[in-house]
């Protein structure tokens, strides 16, 4: 599953933020390397540049990206067995860069980002159920 995950050609499949990527897509990335992803967030467009902080097989994995340079949040996945299987854990960290937008943050968009973050989890768990049973 970690290695699914960590794949990015397999993002735009079961992330609905994820709308293209590009660079090195076609592996489970290591530290330090690097993937461009286009994305919608909340309404909001851009392309981020994501680089592998972290990863420690097969339990966690962490990306933190930048946005035109700037820090822009971090993604981890945390797997951990459990008797019915594996519990997969998604956290999408970000900060605030102004107190506009930590109003804004408060009041609309984290809501709108866990959904789309549901939404991810929900389908992922789709696609891997889809290909464990065929």
């Amino acid at each position: 599953m970690l290695d699914y995950v960590t794949t990015p050609a397999h993002w735009p499949d079961w992330h609905p933020s994820s709308l293209a990527v590009s660079g090195t897509v076609d592996h489970p990335l290591d530290v330090d390397e690097q993937v461009t992803e286009e994305f919608s967030v909340a309404g909001r467009r851009g392309q981020v540049v994501w680089t592998v902080a972290k990863r420690v097989r097969p339990s966690q994995w962490v990306i933190a990206g930048k946005i035109d340079g700037r820090a822009a949040g971090t993604v981890s996945y945390s797997l951990s067995p459990t008797v019915d299987g594996t519990r997969f854990e998604r956290e999408f960290t970000y900060r605030a860069p102004s107190l506009w937008f930590a109003v804004l943050n408060w009041a609309v968009l984290r809501g709108r980002i866990q959904s789309e973050s549901d939404t991810a989890v929900l389908r992922l768990k789709g696609r891997l159920e889809d290909s464990s049973q065929q």
